[in-house]
């Protein structure tokens, strides 16, 4: 088998790469101050921990419609109306004059949140070939990342200045990252006779779960939300206090180690997505999160939970790329499937809200072993269903074959000409 030569990653997609670091940089600074800002009117833990919630709940249920936006609109506008939205909510949280009026601006922030997300995996799904769809999976995750670890020392050090300053830098920032994004991404690889977004057919959800890799995206999605997104914010401080008699900082240690993790493996996770396959990348990821996640629970010293938390990263490192990437090949560059991504993300933010309340149930009434124990029972079942799936990544050769004398062209083919299996 010969392979062409390296691609590049496209202009635009850098464009979405250095906007991701943005919007995380920004979620960075509110995130460390929403809880402090939300007992500022007055309000116990449970209330100030709703508000975190809220955001996330808003994402979940507003998913289909964002979809459907998609599918009418195309992803740059979409994707711009998702920040401004966010911006908005964002800059009025500053001005929230009570509880219940910063419960409904942060929650109408995850609206926007949901716009600019799945828009921007339908726009790096267009615009990236399958070939590098794994290194461009990665280095957005990497920014993300990056932004993550940076945004909350920001905004600790901002805070300083007065608990409303970081919300209306993040809502400055924002308005900046949607201008860049509407001038450097205006008309995005549509001057070269691609059929504007409204015109290209549409992958239904129900078309795709007819696609065995995309029913188990959506398994390790929802796993990978509860694992990694849910339990990992929610118990791990817990664990640290009441198990190992540690300290909050011990906390956010583990926190980073598992963020260090995840950083060094996505260095290399998306090009090895691209050249052995999804399949691989993304059993590989589960099995060393779902081991190291189980692991944490039976953790009897400091040492040992940071070890633990850094393998458990590596894990989710290997597995993200491969996931998208997966599923960017089930919908294909030459298809709209913003409903299909839609549900894709709901999966992965429904485990992140079940998780910790289920998890926690388990921690309260059996011990820390079994919530963490459970959780890498649910992503070891992420593993069977993708055991079951198939390879999305087709071999590529420098030059199309001709079909041989007599004989009829394959017509199974789904989009670029991958033909679809179950």
């Amino acid at each position: 088998m010969v392979r062409p030569p390296r691609l590049a990653i496209p202009r635009e997609i850098k464009v979405l790469i250095a906007a991701a670091f943005v919007i995380a940089l920004g979620f960075g600074l509110v995130a460390p101050v929403l809880p402090q800002f939300a007992q500022s009117f007055n309000v116990g833990v449970a209330a100030s921990s709703v508000i975190v919630s809220a955001f996330a709940f808003t994402r979940l249920v507003f998913a289909p419609a964002g979809g459907a936006l998609l599918e009418k609109f195309g992803e740059r506008p979409v994707y711009i109306a998702g920040l401004l939205i966010v911006a908005a909510s964002t800059g009025a949280c500053a001005f929230a004059e009570s509880y219940w009026q910063l419960l409904v601006f942060r929650g109408l922030g995850g609206i926007g949140s949901t716009m600019f997300t799945i828009s921007a995996m339908a726009l790096i799904i267009r615009l990236a070939k399958p070939s590098v769809r794994g290194r461009v999976s990665s280095a957005y995750a990497s920014s993300f990342l990056l932004g993550n670890i940076a945004g909350p020392l920001a905004g600790g050090l901002m805070a300083g200045f007065g608990l409303r300053v970081p919300f209306l830098v993040y809502a400055g920032a924002l308005v900046v990252a949607a201008a860049v994004v509407a001038l450097q991404l205006k008309d995005a690889r549509l001057a070269d006779g691609e059929p504007k977004p409204a015109a290209r057919p549409v992958l239904t959800v129900r078309e795709a779960l007819g696609d065995s890799a995309y029913r188990a995206a959506l398994a390790s999605s929802f796993a990978n939300g509860w694992s990694s997104f849910g339990v990992r914010n929610s118990l791990l401080p817990l664990f640290a206090a009441a198990a190992l008699s540690a300290g909050p900082e011990i906390a956010g240690i583990s926190l980073t180690a598992f963020a260090a993790g995840t950083a060094v493996v996505l260095t290399f996770s998306g090009r090895l997505a691209d050249s052995w396959g999804r399949r691989p990348l993304v059993l590989t990821g589960l099995a060393v999160n779902a081991l190291a996640t189980a692991a944490i629970g039976f953790s009897t010293n400091v040492p040992m939970f940071l070890v633990v938390s850094a393998i458990a990263g590596m894990g989710t490192g290997l597995l993200n790329p491969a996931q998208q990437a997966a599923v960017g090949d089930v919908v294909g560059n030459d298809r709209s499937g913003g409903k299909v991504l839609a549900t894709f993300q709901m999966a992965s933010d429904s485990g992140a809200i079940v998780g910790p309340i289920l998890a926690g149930l388990l921690a309260d009434s059996l011990g820390f072993n079994w919530a963490f124990g459970v959780t890498g029972a649910i992503v070891v079942m992420a593993c069977f269903a993708w055991i079951g799936a198939r390879e999305t990544l087709e071999p590529e050769t420098s030059a199309p074959v001709p079909p041989a004398q007599g004989t009829t062209p394959d017509t199974s083919a789904g989009p670029g000409g991958t033909t679809i299996k179950e």
